[in-house]
């Protein structure tokens, strides 16, 4: 498939969220069988925010729920985030984190998906909470981008615009639940898959939507439009 025909999808995630990140393996194998075909953008959610910002001692739900993801998922926790739980802190704030992840997307040559996939390696795996400019500083020096120039996107007031602005974008897409992979096509953007969907099943639910749809071209452009409502 030419690469302007590809099907343009949307993962909704959170850089926080656990589910996200025991997502993430199935999530990857999926775009690198399909890789040919799609292309796959990414738009942050905002899971802690305005009173939700809260220490995560604040939320002792989140341990067990590991446990369960890593059940089912096979995803490994690393030490440094279960240092992270045991102290309880850490204070999640999901406009910081997506005005990271923001700040990387923009770098040229950067994939969204390792963007994403980074950011929640520095939380679930190294502990390292998500409002350090440090963090994103470390995720562009190991994926080939312009530190400087992610610091001071990430430090900078538009950092947070575009935050919210996904936001945003993901309440126009119905999206309330995460994560969610979106495949946009004629008559609209459409869930394919769940949190413990596999690659190959992803991989079927395409095929199926599109021997049936034409897909239209990326939606990405939702994150410039509209009022900031905080």
């Amino acid at each position: 498939m030419p690469s302007a025909e590809r099907a343009s999808l949307t993962y909704a995630f959170d850089a926080y969220c656990p589910w996200c990140y025991g997502f993430g393996p199935a999530l990857r194998a999926f775009a690198e069988d399909n890789a040919h075909r799609i292309r796959l953008g990414v738009l942050s959610a905002g899971l802690y925010t305005g009173a939700r910002v809260r220490p995560v001692a604040a939320y002792p739900h989140l341990s067990a729920e590991r446990d369960r993801i890593a059940r089912l998922t096979g995803v490994v926790f690393g030490a440094g985030h279960e240092r992270a739980l045991s102290q309880g802190t850490t204070v999640l704030d999901s406009v910081a984190a997506a005005a990271g992840l923001s700040a990387l997307r923009d770098q040229p040559g950067i994939s969204e998906l390792d963007v994403a996939e980074a950011v929640q390696r520095a939380w679930f795996v190294d502990g390292r909470g998500l409002s350090d400019a440090a963090v994103y500083r470390d995720v562009a020096d190991e994926l080939g981008g312009d530190a400087d120039a992610v610091a001071a996107a990430y430090a900078s007031p538009a950092g947070r615009v575009k935050a919210r602005a996904d936001f945003r974008a993901l309440r126009r897409l119905r999206v309330t639940s995460y994560p969610t992979l979106l495949l946009h096509t004629p008559h609209g953007a459409g869930q394919m898959g769940g949190a413990a969907s596999t690659a190959a099943s992803l991989t079927a639910a395409l095929e199926q939507r599109l021997t049936t749809t034409i897909p239209k071209p990326s939606t990405h452009d939702l994150t410039s439009q509209g009022d900031d409502p905080s």
